[in-house]
């Protein structure tokens, strides 16, 4: 019985049946050795095949020649199945019957159960038997046989690895070279897995690159996936492949090798580097489609995320051996809990890149660690800066709060929508909720005035020339995206900026698009009653943010929390907690990358000198709720370096005033001059600043520690040396690293500060010789208001509004919005040039009006301009204070006859704003906002009887004139 299981089967048939199903899944065809065909398929399995060794249980043969035999045992013997290898090789050097042709030992040897296959490739070097997922197709095993180099045998991958020559060093970093060349002794050893551990900013991708570019170029890879977790991260990977230049070659690597990113269900098989997220490699071994916006957000921190292990079967399309290596981006996150099954299907090498990673990643890389770069290292190399923590605390962040029954309002998360509901008793909240389940408005404001007010404690000396404050550029954490756009919205409000200033980044729920400043769940938000914002592209407000001067303040919940390099940033906000250390260590590293001074005043100009450091404003208790993995960031920032220094000569090893001063050192090598540096240098005994930095961050590393502990105890490795040892040791190790620092290095150091200071000079007085506008924009600007008023009277007698200024000027306040709002049309249609606002401010210069009396909108500014060019205004002037100086003397005229009472002038007062940006008030605007919270046409009929109509005509002409 074929492909079925009968219960009287016996365990060795079940295995049989179970392998067969495998083989022919894999393509190759399945016969007894009575009925061989070698015109049958790609490949054949012939059962039960006869040897001088006995039968072979199967023989694989791929056009007519035997490459190798399968041994079937039980599945229960799958626990010592490693002892049947030297039976299943006793068949390669056998034999086989009816074949007369001299050959060698067969290459390729499985073991199978029919639950478990191990296979060995007996031209490897050191041939040693691996899991694979399912049998290696035929096709697959005559492209082995025939992968050879000209006047070569064919040689196997693990062969061919030995050919990698030595690295050439140029253009890269010393953590780089490392990496690369460890790698290259871990793949010559066969090891399967490698973990490349270096510090956000010292150059991952770019090391995966080179690594790549040898392995294809040298031991001739077939193919590599680079795999990814987001769409996002794929995108930057593409770029920099498309970027790299080899050292050997002038060509683009692209223009060397070919280089896809997968975005459809297409798999190309010509391609040698493939580009890959998780989601859509499973995707492709289902043989399905595959929304793209699940490729937008990092599955492992996916709120629906699946529970349990997805299923994996084999895909024809797909096969185990499709890749020869595969290089896993952000491998520290939790695609090995539930995503593991995909990197288990494939027979390829696999490497980590990881900046953060945890007892998972190391248990699955088998502790091959072939790349320990920490972020102390990187700070201590000048790759990368330290961080400083600043903390604010409020009553309501820390205890909560309560909310007291009555009318209590609500609001739905995705809409947005409020409504009221009665709470019959008081409910008490804990911090956790908030945010979430709960939103406090002032708690939220309180931290981020709390924050504004504090910038210029955290940055001193981020004043421009005129004395105001410059914002450095800020990122801020929300917990979701409702919370982001509050944030948004109370951080608009408190720091006095518009749009641009802050802008969030992040994902939606609608169709995978990411929302920037729009309510969560949809597309759209709404501005005002008839007019709807398009969504602007998340790329071009990173690129903003990355590159311009706004965004001054981004907020995101996961876009940019990994993954996306925004050098400028120099502050990190958290207004979200973060269980993961590794994920909060990611976060981190927004923070960290290095800055040269010119690079650093593109985005930010009040900047005084390169990138020195970045601060973590931690508002919600981050620093605390979890203890991260590479040491705290500089933990006494108010302590100045003098006394810190001499803290540390004089004998202090805790860890806190230790990594400190090393923190404080990184800082100011990055601000001296090559000259100082030498000089330090010397002063040191041939040691330098960055070498001393690396020594005192070494001196509280835990291996060290724990290893002159152990010698200190006279205890062997594996002994626990007690915490005298390693108190012993800590001060031993940092006596040894702090021995080159003396008072005189230390008074050299703060000398040197001081000379790369500059000298604010507060007592010589300037005064101004000539403030005006230059001659010839003068000019210019006469010539613009020409054109203006000459295109005003060629329309005066086809456009309504034009007409009543012109010709009807005591009509003028019978001028609606829509009559102004067609003149701005046929403007925008026949003169372009002419915008209301370019306009204003070429009247600006001829009429000697403040800029700051500029308006928002063109609609408005056109009013005022159009009242200007008729001749009904003398000077410019914005509508809004024509409106309000009329009101005012309207009032008093009123007054002095009958006066009008406070609730009466109140709703003349919100008569008055109306008409400053709609033109006129007419009796169906009291049904609307504002007027119909104050009770509409109702109202103002209970405040002034039957003089409704006559009174709105009056103001109307008034107001306007």
């Amino acid at each position: 019985m074929t492909g079925a299981t009968s219960f009287n089967q016996n365990p060795e048939q079940v295995a049989r049946d179970a392998i067969d199903a495998q083989l022919r899944a894999s393509g190759w065809v399945v016969q007894s050795k009575d009925e061989i065909n070698f015109h049958a398929g790609e490949g054949q399995a012939v059962r039960e095949y006869s040897t001088d060794s006995g039968p072979a249980d199967y023989a694989l043969f791929v056009d007519g020649q035997a490459v190798g035999v399968i041994e079937a045992k039980k599945e229960t013997l799958g626990q010592t199945i490693t002892v049947v290898e030297d039976q299943t090789a006793t068949y390669t050097a056998a034999k086989l019957k009816w074949i007369q042709s001299s050959r060698g030992p067969l290459p390729f040897l499985y073991e199978a159960t029919g639950v478990l296959t191990r296979f060995t490739d007996q031209r490897d070097p050191k041939p040693r038997s691996r899991e694979v997922f399912s049998f290696h197709r035929p096709e697959t095993l005559r492209a082995w046989l025939a992968a050879s180099a000209p006047g070569q045998s064919a040689r196997s991958l693990r062969a061919r690895l030995h050919d990698l020559p030595a690295l050439d060093p140029t253009g890269l970093r010393d953590c780089q070279i490392e990496a690369i060349t460890q790698l290259d002794v871990s793949l010559k050893a066969a090891k399967p897995r490698a973990l490349i551990q270096m510090a956000t900013g010292s150059g991952k991708t770019f090391t995966a690159i080179t690594s790549i570019y040898r392995l294809l170029k040298h031991a001739r890879v077939r193919r590599v996936l680079f795999l990814v977790d987001t769409r996002n991260l794929g995108e930057q990977a593409e770029q920099e492949f498309l970027a790299y230049t080899p050292n050997d070659d002038n060509r683009k690597f692209t223009e060397l090798y070919t280089v896809t990113r997968l975005v459809t269900s297409h798999l190309p098989t010509d391609a040698e580097v493939y580009i890959s997220t998780i989601q859509r490699m499973y995707s492709l071994l289902q043989g399905e489609d595959l929304d793209p916006s699940s490729e937008d957000e990092n599955p492992g921190e996916r709120s629906d995320r699946r529970r349990g292990p997805i299923p994996v079967v084999y895909s024809a399309a797909v096969p185990p051996e499709f890749f020869d290596l595969i290089v896993i981006d952000e491998c520290h996150r939790s695609i090995y809990n539930l995503w593991k099954q995909v990197l288990d299907y494939f027979d390829a090498f696999l490497v980590g890149l990881t900046a953060t990673p945890d007892a998972r990643t190391y248990g699955f890389f088998k502790q091959n660690v072939v790349s320990e770069y920490t972020h102390e290292r990187a700070v201590a190399d000048g790759v990368n800066v330290q961080g400083e923590i600043y903390v604010i605390e409020t009553d309501v962040s820390r205890n909560g709060g309560t909310v007291l029954k009555g009318l209590v309002e609500k609001r739905e998360k995705l809409t947005r929508a409020r409504r009221w509901q009665q709470q019959d008793q008081d409910e008490a909240y804990a911090a956790k909720k908030l945010d979430r389940d709960i939103v406090n408005p002032s708690q939220l404001r309180t931290v981020i005035r709390t924050f504004r007010d504090k910038l210029p404690e955290i940055f001193p000396d981020r004043h421009d020339a005129a004395g105001t404050f410059e914002v450095p550029k800020t990122l801020i954490f929300a917990k979701t995206d409702s919370h982001a756009d509050d944030i948004i919205n109370i951080v608009r409000e408190e720091f006095g900026e518009g749009n641009a200033f802050c802008k969030k980044v992040t994902f939606g729920s609608d169709q995978g698009v990411r929302k920037i400043t729009f309510a969560p769940g949809s597309d759209e938000r709404q501005v005002g009653d008839d007019y709807v914002m398009p969504p602007e592209d998340p790329k071009s407000v990173l690129s903003q943010f990355r590159n311009g001067y706004h965004p001054r303040i981004a907020v995101t919940v996961d876009m940019i929390a990994t993954g996306t390099d925004v050098k400028p940033l120099e502050c990190l906000l958290f207004l979200r907690d973060v269980k993961s250390k590794g994920y909060f260590e990611q976060m981190k590293g927004r923070g960290t990358r290095t800055l040269d001074l010119d690079g650093l005043r593109k985005a930010t100009p009040s900047a005084k000198s390169a990138k020195t450091h970045y601060v973590i404003v931690d508002a919600i208790g981050v620093t605390h709720s979890l203890k991260t993995d590479s040491r705290p960031p500089v933990t006494r920032p108010t302590v100045p370096f003098k006394d810190l220094a001499m803290e540390v000569i004089m004998g202090a090893t805790d860890a806190d005033t230790v990594s400190s001063l090393a923190g404080r050192l990184a800082r100011i090598d990055r601000q001296l001059t090559p000259l100082q540096r030498h000089a330090l240098a010397t002063k040191m005994g041939g040691t330098t600043v960055s070498q001393m930095v690396g020594a005192l961050f070494q001196a509280l590393d835990g291996d060290a520690i724990e290893q002159r502990a152990r010698e200190i105890a006279g205890v062997p490795s594996a002994a626990d040396p007690g915490d005298t040892a390693r108190e012993k040791a800590q001060q031993q190790l940092v006596a040894a690293a702090r021995a080159p620092l003396t008072g005189a290095v230390v008074t050299q150091i703060v000398a040197y500060c001081t000379e790369n200071m500059q000298t604010i000079d507060h007592d010589t007085q300037d005064k101004v010789l000539r403030a005006e506008w230059d001659a010839d924009a003068q000019t210019r600007a006469t010539a613009f208001v020409s054109d203006f008023e000459t295109f005003c009277r060629d329309h005066r007698d086809q456009l309504d509004a034009l007409t009543i200024y012109y010709s009807q000027p005591q009509r003028r306040a019978h001028v609606t919005l829509a009559q102004i709002q067609t003149v701005l049309d046929t403007l925008r249609q026949h003169a372009p040039r002419l915008a209301p606002l370019r306009v204003w401010d070429a009247y600006v210069r001829l009429d000697a009006v403040p800029d700051s009396a500029r308006p928002l909108t063109e609609l408005t500014a056109l009013v005022a301009l159009l009242r200007r060019a008729c001749g009904l205004d003398q000077k410019l002037t914005p509508f809004a204070d024509t409106v309000r100086r009329n009101f005012r003397d309207w009032i008093l005229r009123k007054n002095a006859g009958q006066p009008f009472n406070a609730e009466q002038t109140a709703f003349l007062q919100l008569i008055r704003d109306h008409v400053t940006t709609a033109c006129r008030l007419e009796r169906e605007d009291l049904d609307y906002a504002p007027f119909d919270a104050k009770g509409g046409l109702g109202k103002m009929h209970e405040l002034f009887g039957e003089r409704i109509d006559s009174l709105i005509d009056e103001a109307n002409q008034e107001l306007t004139a």
